[in-house]
């Protein structure tokens, strides 16, 4: 999911004396050659562990197991700061049959993926899992693997929507909310921690996971942010690169603040698409027999809750009784109308018929510490720290940038041009990674995904020159492989390509 000013950066020299050990706890050296020792020698001894592996918890099946390796803060300076890094497996290969290890990374950036392997063992086709052990980890900074902490209030460290509406009444606060969390982050974390929590590094540690389980190449498989995370390991590591599946890319050369403005623009064609649908079906829902009396039906919904909040009175159980503004809608809905057209009728129904909500006082948020704000703080981290330069710094441009494109994209156009803790956020350690190489890949997209648009696949598709695109014609919903009701097409193509290891002679396209 995306994402000149003063940055308060004062070193956070307890936790970073707490991530400067020497090797993993559990974890060996040895002094035979990695699988493929085209590292700098200076990383010998993060490829050359030896991890131990044991049950990840009494609750989880043995098979599942899981060890703990170190890596460098920064790999220009090894011998420096270390972080703990949390791996997964489980054996699920064939002998004879085994082709590699699968890594895979659910997405984000902010979600953890040490469980994947128990989730993939699950919903994998048996030829894939006659290939592959299925390898999980919870990248740097997240989750088990030395966890980010900046000391949020619950407010800030809300993970429902990162973006806010752009309200000229309100701009001031959200500065000083945003300017507040950049400046929590950097001195919770330190100068010398925090620009190196990025995707690039992300992309080493998984290059160190690829040479401490002694394997030449990685194969991959990643969802959303993932695919950005696997794209920058293809830019990195191509010689390492093997079988690369990207599904609901995003566009990986426009990765920072182009990321919530691809968002916006791809909502607006999903919207249509939706209002085209439930026009049809206006004996049932009755929000217009034509599609521009579906979208004003719905815009006057949102102009009438902007003005006093309803509430939320419908089948949806995580929104009912709540009060919800025009702002709320337009952010919970934008993805309903991708993923569930009719589920997002319904609950334009319900709220059109919602009462107003009862005064009520909001609850206090302002203390600090109070959350746990690993997830968000991490994508703060990887959505700022990558493409920095992406960022203005001066509050006005996002100002100029909302009004602007609140007019081109109504449904979200001004939530992802408001001001971020991104706009205050240190510097990162490295420019952003230019994606242009001839890694094969096999890039998979719904045509109508409410999170990362048909546009950013195809772009994706465009960096990775030897890349192949499976496109679901009318596919709705964010991700596609290995999940329930993907399409046999989309199954049966990845696949192939993951058992053997041979791209379709062309793009695809399947259908929904």
């Amino acid at each position: 999911m995306p994402r000149t000013a003063r940055v308060v950066a004062l070193a956070a020299a307890g936790l970073l004396a707490a991530l400067a050990v020497p090797l993993a706890e559990g974890a060996t050296t040895s002094t035979a050659p990695p699988a493929a020792a085209d590292h700098p020698a200076s990383l010998d001894r993060y490829y050359r562990q030896h991890p131990t592996w044991r049950r990840c918890d009494t609750d989880t099946p043995a098979s599942y197991q899981c060890a703990t390796i170190t890596v460098p803060v920064d790999y220009a300076h090894p011998d420096g700061q270390t972080l703990h890094l949390r791996i997964s497996r489980i054996r699920t290969s064939t002998p004879g049959k085994r082709h590699g290890v699968l890594l895979s990374n659910p997405g984000g950036p902010g979600s953890t993926g040490l469980g994947d392997p128990v989730q993939l063992k699950d919903t994998l086709s048996k030829s894939v899992l006659q290939r592959y052990d299925l390898i999980g980890f919870d990248p740097r900074g997240l989750g088990t693997s030395s966890p980010l902490h900046c000391g949020m209030t619950e407010d800030e460290a809300d993970s429902s929507e990162p973006y806010r509406p752009y309200r000229a009444a309100t701009f001031a606060k959200e500065t000083a909310r945003a300017r507040d969390i950049a400046a929590k982050c950097t001195t919770r974390n330190g100068s010398r921690l925090l620009p190196h929590i990025n995707t690039r590094n992300a992309a080493r540690d998984m290059d160190v996971i690829r040479g401490v389980l002694g394997e030449r190449k990685l194969s991959y498989l990643g969802w959303s942010y993932g695919t950005y995370l696997g794209a920058v390991y293809t830019q990195l590591f191509p010689r390492h690169s093997d079988r690369m599946v990207l599904d609901s890319a995003v566009d990986p050369n426009r990765f920072g603040r182009g990321l919530g403005l691809a968002m916006a623009a791809g909502a607006e064609p999903v919207f249509k698409d939706w209002s085209r649908l439930i026009a049809r079906r206006e004996s049932t829902y009755h929000l217009g027999d034509t599609p521009a009396k579906v979208r004003a039906a719905f815009r006057q919904l949102v102009a009438r809750a902007d003005r006093t909040p309803l509430l939320y009175q419908g089948d949806d159980p995580e929104h009912q009784g709540r009060a919800l503004t025009g702002a709320d809608i337009r952010s919970w809905l934008r993805w309903s109308f991708g993923a569930d057209p009719d589920q997002a009728a319904r609950d334009v129904a319900a709220l059109r018929k919602s009462r107003p909500a009862p005064r009520t006082a909001r609850p206090d948020t302002s203390a600090a510490g109070t959350a746990d704000d690993n997830s968000v703080g991490l994508y703060w981290a990887i959505t700022c720290g990558d493409n920095t330069a992406s960022w203005p710094r001066d509050p006005a441009r996002y100002q100029r940038d909302a009004q602007r494109e609140s007019a081109r994209h109504p449904l979200y156009g001004d939530f992802a041009a408001n001001i971020t803790p991104c706009a205050f956020w240190p510097r990162g350690a490295e420019p952003a990674t230019h994606i242009d190489n001839t890694v094969g890949a096999l890039v998979v997209q719904n045509q109508w995904d409410p999170q990362t648009p048909l546009s950013a696949g195809r772009a994706m598709h465009h960096a990775l020159h030897g890349s192949r695109m499976v496109q679901v014609r009318g596919g709705r919903g964010h991700a596609v492989y290995a999940l329930p009701g993907a399409p046999a097409c989309v199954t049966r193509t990845v696949d192939a390509y993951l058992t053997d290891g041979r791209l379709p002679a062309g793009d695809v396209t399947c259908g929904s």
